[in-house]
């Protein structure tokens, strides 16, 4: 008589997928500049180039950073309280006894956030905590009817999408499953192996066109532009919709022979879906001071003219380039 063995199954413990967490410095909702439609953009942290007009220099590097506004501070003394390395200071008083300065030696600082977080005031502000694709996905989807009416949707941006690709991925994967049309806007400097996997999960490529020539993009960016305009051919190659984010800087390449750089690779890119000219503003100078960074030399001091921004948009279109900027229309977005 054969025996009938028992077989006992085990349950196969499958271990849970990482949480990918990312560094984000801002998520501003109603965006209007940042793609089609109304959109919600999350700024990523970390940027390879440095560009001496850049509006968000705290997006720059990749590590957290304290925004110090001493305007703001009420003297309360609880940042000088909790921090462990001495990096606050209330100094002098003036005839009622009251604290008159508040020193932030940011050398001092290791960027805990420990004083962001008892700061009533606004002070100071902690940028760039990290957070996983669930935290930023509850506030991009608050908005979904919005971009359902304006055929608007997510845009990340940064510093640099491509700096945190993994991250950066799995955004882009939780916004597709709810239907969420999605943009990244990219310097495009990376290896196209980076590039290559967003392909199946952008809708749209904001691709930055900051200078046509090698040598002036080098100066203005640290870096060149050769490997930019590379991956630019390789992505409409394989058939991403791309259009080309071009700032207008007064000063550095408001030149003829630059617009005409951008004229000739609009051109060479037939299936572009257009071209944005981006008017310079001096956002980035005010926010210098909060992060305690230097300005570059020479950056102009006011925005660029809107009528020069009209000239140079007619010229590309006089030229056969389809260019999206609205003829006489004011726009408030900056250069990236």
């Amino acid at each position: 008589m054969l025996k009938h063995l028992k077989v006992e199954t085990e349950t196969q413990h499958v271990p849970a997928a990482p949480i990918v967490l990312g560094r984000v410095f801002n998520i501003q909702r109603f965006s209007l500049h940042d793609g089609p439609g109304i959109r919600t953009t999350v700024f990523l942290k970390g940027c390879p180039l440095h560009c001496l007009w850049c509006h968000n220099p705290e997006g720059v590097g990749a590590s957290p950073s304290v925004s110090f506004l001493p305007e703001k501070c009420m003297a309360c003394g609880e940042c000088v309280r909790v921090c462990a390395h001495d990096a606050h200071r209330l100094e002098g008083s003036d005839a009622q006894g009251s604290v008159v300065n508040h020193v932030y030696d940011r050398e001092a600082c290791e960027k805990c956030g420990s004083c962001t977080e008892y700061c009533d005031s606004g002070a100071l502000e902690f940028v760039g905590r990290p957070m996983s694709g669930d935290d930023v996905m509850k506030e991009v989807i608050q908005d979904r009817t919005f971009y359902a009416s304006s055929a608007g949707g997510m845009t990340i941006s940064g510093g640099e999408p491509l700096a945190q690709i993994d991250f950066t991925i799995a955004l882009l994967r939780a916004a597709r499953e709810q239907g969420i049309h999605c943009c990244v806007e990219t310097s495009g400097f990376a290896s196209w192996e980076r590039i290559r996997t967003l392909l199946p999960l952008v809708n749209l490529f904001l691709y930055d066109c900051k200078e046509m020539d090698a040598q002036r993009h080098k100066d203005f960016t640290g870096q060149s532009n050769l490997l930019i305009l590379k991956n630019l051919q390789s992505l409409h190659a394989a058939g991403a919709k791309i259009q080309l984010q071009c700032p207008i800087i007064p000063g550095c390449n408001d030149r003829e022979d630059h617009l005409k750089g951008i004229i000739a690779l609009a051109h060479s890119l037939p299936g572009l879906e257009g071209v944005q000219l981006l008017p310079y503003h001096p956002l980035g100078e005010s926010k210098l001071q909060r992060f305690g960074l230097s300005p570059a030399a020479n950056m102009p001091r006011q925005p660029l003219d809107p009528a020069q921004l009209d000239h140079w948009a007619n010229w590309l279109r006089d030229q056969g380039v389809r260019v999206v900027n609205t003829p006489g229309a004011p726009t408030s977005a900056p250069s990236p």
